[in-house]
């Protein structure tokens, strides 16, 4: 029977959590003091290594934008131009998704003048553009100004991103470094916010040398990619129509863009779009003084040779020596020191760029397949054994039976959402076809899990074996949160960069894992002191393991989630106060209440005090509340989690 309490030993309990919970994500946090002294500094020693190349104010940059290019098309024979650039630059994976599902050529440029995501209107009458939808070409800029341009700034506003179109050429403008737009994707990158384009000239190989040596910062369009076999019904295709051929054409211009480059000059090559209706990552090389051979590092994704399409502006700006608006989520490109400009070292990036390329391709459409096969055979199978149980069919001998292979069927599918994390130690996209690969990659380690959780000694107790596949996944997930996020990059369940949602910390279905192996292994570890009537022991273990996923999940250094704890934290409140038989009332919900939205204040708060470049979707969301772009944010997360909801099969 549940009883009744005095109220301070429960406010002592739940303070003793709150406390507990903020030294420690403090303690992985910098504090207000040193946050505030070491402005424009770099990240926190518990962050991704700083990297040791280039610097904030970038010399003259040529930015030279493509689309539909991958590093998988990349090549000595096929793209010598590109591969120049790789063994001599830095480069780098490039996510480009912008608003909808794939991203037109016209949508990545605007991007890139807006720093956010931003993209055409389509055909829908509210604007939206679904993959089979034609891209619409790229208006060339007309007297000085681009055509359309007020269609471009109200789609844009309606996308909820914050995204101000004409902010690079505004900034640049606005602080004395002009900007010149060389061909029809560059007029739309340089535009202001009215869509004038002081400085724009058409790509004219012969005109190159003048056009190119002008201004601080200069951007070249040499046209995109158009795949014909993956392009929507209704889009025309260049004239040189095959692959082949436009990738031929479009790396001889880049190289007459780097032949005419004057010396001293950094020079960006970016593909800023998808090839047709499928989503891939992009390609991002820099090369110059300010960027040695090597890869490419953004603190806005946190991992070594991955950037976003948000950064190129953030550089662009840098590079023109303007100040970055607070409401850009992209950081500057600075080159990590590599293994040199040797053919093998070239050739080695290569292959980890065409690995991280071939990963998250593959492995976003086995997504949909693969949860819904495991969710299905499992409910399959518990509603067979839930209709032999009631029903009473056979023998009570053959019912055990039932439930005991049940019972390690479940124990197998609870390993399996740990093991797609560990599949990413094998390279599985290199195989065909990927589903065989990646699922057998599975296999291995949750087979490996199974026997460990049903071997051991702990599978004499009716929570052992479930214990011990969740201290494995909160130990895993944990150490992978800890050290970058790696596994959890184009996993199954992890973080998909072709999406570009996140690309660091704690993701929404990584979370659901982290919190349930929590409760869970707290229920066991907990329960097995009840039993023994010691329930303070039993609710000392289970505030001990909440608050080591609480830390985790929300530390900005580490999982910077800003979701995750204000919903952990009433979960393990409501657990705590179960294992000591207290009851739950509306005054002991409401102080549960107000303790989690402190946390998520405070500890955004606390991110929101580092430099800005270095500030998590905490941080930046604190800033958005300054702003007043708060509400964007949130009316945004609540459509995208409707939409998923009434979209899933599952649900």
């Amino acid at each position: 029977m549940i009883r009744r309490a005095p109220h301070l030993p429960l406010v002592g309990l739940l303070i003793s959590v709150f406390v507990t919970s903020l030294g420690l994500v403090a303690a992985a946090t910098p504090s207000s003091a040193s946050a505030v002294s070491t402005a424009g500094a770099s990240l926190a020693a518990n962050q991704p290594r700083t990297p040791t190349a280039g610097s904030s104010s970038l010399g003259p940059t040529v930015f030279v934008g493509t689309g539909g290019l991958t590093w998988s098309d990349v090549s000595p024979a096929a793209t010598p131009a590109l591969w120049s650039l790789l063994r001599d630059g830095a480069s780098a994976g490039l996510s480009i998704q912008s608003v909808f599902i794939n991203t037109c050529p016209v949508d990545g440029w605007l991007t890139l003048s807006a720093g956010n995501r931003a993209a055409a209107p389509g055909p829908a009458s509210d604007g939206s553009r679904a993959a089979s939808d034609p891209c619409a070409p790229i208006p060339a800029a007309d007297h000085g100004a681009v055509p359309g341009w007020g269609g471009y700034v109200k789609a844009a506003a309606a996308t909820k991103f914050d995204s101000r179109l004409g902010t690079l050429g505004a900034q640049l403008a606005g602080h004395g470094a002009c900007l010149q737009a060389v061909g029809p994707g560059a007029g739309l990158g340089a535009a202001s916010p009215s869509g004038a384009v002081p400085r724009y000239a058409a790509f004219d190989p012969a005109r190159l040398s003048g056009l190119l040596s002008g201004c601080r910062v200069t951007l070249v369009d040499v046209g995109s990619l158009r795949d014909p076999a993956d392009v929507a019904s209704g889009e025309s295709v260049p004239a040189l129509a095959s692959r082949s051929a436009q990738i031929k054409a479009i790396d001889t211009r880049i190289g007459q863009v780097v032949a005419a480059t004057p010396p001293g000059s950094n020079v960006m090559v970016a593909s800023l779009a998808d090839a047709g209706r499928t989503e891939r990552l992009g390609l991002v090389v820099a090369k110059g003084p300010d960027f040695a051979s090597g890869t490419l590092y953004s603190s806005s994704t946190r991992q070594s040779g991955l950037a976003q399409l948000a950064d190129l502006t953030v550089t662009l700006l840098a590079a023109g020596r303007a100040p970055v608006p607070a409401a850009l989520g992209g950081a500057t490109l600075k080159a990590q020191s590599g293994d040199g400009s040797s053919v093998a070292a070239a050739s080695s990036r290569l292959r980890a760029l065409v690995d991280e390329d071939q990963a998250s391709h593959e492995v976003h459409a086995l997504v949909p397949p693969f949860f819904d096969w495991l969710v299905g055979i499992q409910l399959a199978v518990y509603l067979l054994a839930a209709l032999l149980w009631r029903r009473k069919y056979g023998s009570p001998q053959l019912r055990g039976r039932v439930l005991r292979v049940v019972r390690d069927l479940a124990l197998v599918a609870s390993a399996v959402p740990v093991s797609t994390f560990l599949a990413n130690l094998f390279p599985w996209w290199r195989f065909q076809p990927p589903m065989v690969s990646v699922v057998a990659s599975v296999a291995v380690f949750a087979a490996l899990l199974f026997a460990t959780a049903r071997l051991g000694p702990w599978h004499r107790t009716v929570s052992g074996p479930m214990a011990v596949i969740c201290a494995a996944t909160l130990a895993v997930l944990s150490a992978d949160i800890l050290l970058g996020s790696h596994l959890q990059m184009s996993s199954l369940l992890g973080l998909q960069p072709v999406v570009g949602g996140r690309f660091y910390g704690v993701g929404n279905v990584t979370f659901a894992l982290l919190a349930t192996g929590a409760l869970l292994l707290a229920v066991a570890v907990s329960g097995h002191y009840v039993a023994h009537g010691r329930p303070h022991v039993g609710a000392a273990w289970a505030v001990g393991i909440g608050v080591v996923a609480l830390v985790v999940d929300g530390a900005p250094g580490w999982g910077a989630d800003g979701g995750g704890p204000p919903a952990l934290l009433p979960g393990l409140a409501y657990l705590v106060l179960a294992i000591l038989g207290v009851r739950m009332t509306w005054q002991r919900a409401l102080l549960v209440s107000v303790s989690t939205v402190a946390l998520f204040l405070l500890v955004g708060f606390l991110d929101w005090l580092r430099p800005a470049q270095s500030r998590s979707h905490l941080g930046r969301f604190i800033q958005s509340i300054i702003d007043g772009g708060a509400w964007d944010i949130v009316s945004r997360k609540l459509d995208q989690n409707v939409s998923l909801l009434q979209s899933s099969p599952l649900a």
